[in-house]
């Protein structure tokens, strides 16, 4: 048994080192192991990987990920920009502001952190530039506020969590609010702060009329987190029924009310949230199969029980957490992060009494900053589909806003009222 889980770390690191798609890494890694090892049929495996995808909360995923592919084009961020400078572009900082308040109104309709990059950037990055702002520093904030597309609600990354987990994802989302509003509000004195410097000066205020205006043209691309936290909090549906209903909302606003798209966007909008879908399912078949290895060898045990033996401190538990999560969001997604590694880790908070869902929020977080961390954050390979931008630059602009994000992590994880607060009310 040593021997099999062994080679089964030993081929695991050796793939992912390869950079073999991680999907091949863990089921990949299992089925050899066992097949060298194990008398046990290997058809278990295939098993697994069917019976990790058989959960009801996983059904809000593709339905989350087709509204936002509906709503991510049709001119939605253009109109959600629009408002953002309405409300904080009048003050010094105003632009940088604007990027990170519509990468938090995009994010809550996409739930996607690259999209959210693309779709704000390619409209704020020139933007930026043009009004005074350092390129370094437009680049980092866009890649920064873009991670805000996985800790707003509704977050993929957290359906993942609550899927290996047991968790409930409306309280998730709950915690989410939380934790997303004290991110971007890290982001924003910094905004201030490097207008002054650069001598960038804010934009005349608007006046109310134009406020209402802007507000009415992005009003209905709005709706869809109105909808879907509106809908859990009220108690109407579930967050997956919620997220079937957002589908419904987006296509009607987009075909009925924007029309800005054709039919045949709308086809290739579909094809591409099926993509992204299957990218995401295949990823948490085969992490099924990793925790059901680990659970039925000892070694989920064996590696909580290693954790505990150095502290049951819940600080100093949380700290080596986040140290182990930042490192591996150098190298990997945020939903691959918490299909191998969330499970151990809800173990151990269990044991020592640290909340589940402020455990959620906190490794969401963590996932957030490791989409912007060089050398393989997905958000610094995303910039660079921005014209003028290449990787280098983006990993420049992006050092100063990882030690923002890492002072918002701090606070998140010891000051648990301010992701807990919002669900506590709601769920008691």
């Amino acid at each position: 048994m040593t021997t099999m889980v062994i080679m089964f770390l030993v081929l695991l690191a050796a793939l992912m080192l390869v950079g073999a798609p991680i999907f091949i890494a863990l089921a990949g890694s299992v089925m050899a192991a066992m097949g060298s090892f194990s008398h046990i049929p290997l058809a278990i495996v295939v098993e697994r990987l069917f019976a990790g995808l058989d959960k009801f909360p996983l059904m809000a995923i593709p339905f989350f990920i087709l509204t936002g592919s509906l709503m991510s084009a049709g001119g939605l961020s253009r109109r959600i920009i629009g408002f953002a400078n309405l409300l904080v572009g009048r003050f010094t900082g105003g632009m940088g502001m604007t990027a990170v308040s519509s990468s938090m109104f995009f994010g809550a309709i996409s739930g996607s952190s690259p999209a959210t990059v693309v779709a704000v950037g390619s409209l704020m990055y020139p933007a930026m530039c043009k009004e005074g702002y350092s390129r370094r520093f437009s680049i980092g904030l866009l890649v920064a506020s873009g991670s805000l597309g996985i800790i707003i609600p509704p977050s993929v990354v957290m359906i993942v969590y609550a899927a290996v987990t047991g968790v409930s994802v409306g309280a998730l989302f709950m915690a989410g609010v939380g934790a997303g509003l004290l991110y971007a509000a890290c982001l924003l004195p910094y905004c201030w702060y490097r207008a002054k410097k650069d001598g960038v000066k804010p934009t005349t205020p608007p006046t109310w009329r134009e406020v209402f205006t802007g507000l009415k043209e992005a009003s209905w691309g709005l709706g869809v987190p109105v909808v879907v936290l509106g809908g859990i909090y009220l108690g109407i549906f579930t967050p997956t029924e919620a997220a079937a209903v957002s589908v419904i909302y987006a296509l009607l606003v987009s075909a009925l009310i924007y029309r800005e798209k054709s039919l045949k966007a709308l086809f290739y909008s579909m094809v591409e949230a099926a993509t992204t879908t299957a990218q995401v399912m295949i990823i948490l078949a085969s992490a099924s199969v990793l925790a059901w290895f680990l659970t039925s060898n000892g070694l989920a045990t064996a590696l909580a029980g290693a954790i505990l033996s150095l502290s049951e401190n819940p600080y100093h538990i949380f700290l080596l957490i986040n140290v182990t999560v930042l490192i591996a969001g150098m190298f990997l997604d945020a939903s691959s992060i918490m299909v191998i590694l969330a499970p151990l880790f809800y173990t151990v908070g269990l044991r020592i009494g640290i909340d589940p869902v402020h455990l959620g929020a906190v490794l969401t977080v963590n996932g957030a900053i490791g989409m912007f961390t060089p050398p393989f954050g997905l958000n610094l390979f995303v910039a660079g589909t921005l014209k003028g931008v290449d990787y280098v630059q983006a990993v420049r602009g992006a050092l100063p806003f990882i030690a923002i994000a890492l002072f918002a992590l701090i606070l998140l994880t010891y000051v648990p009222a301010i992701s807990m607060w919002l669900p506590q009310a709601v769920y008691g």
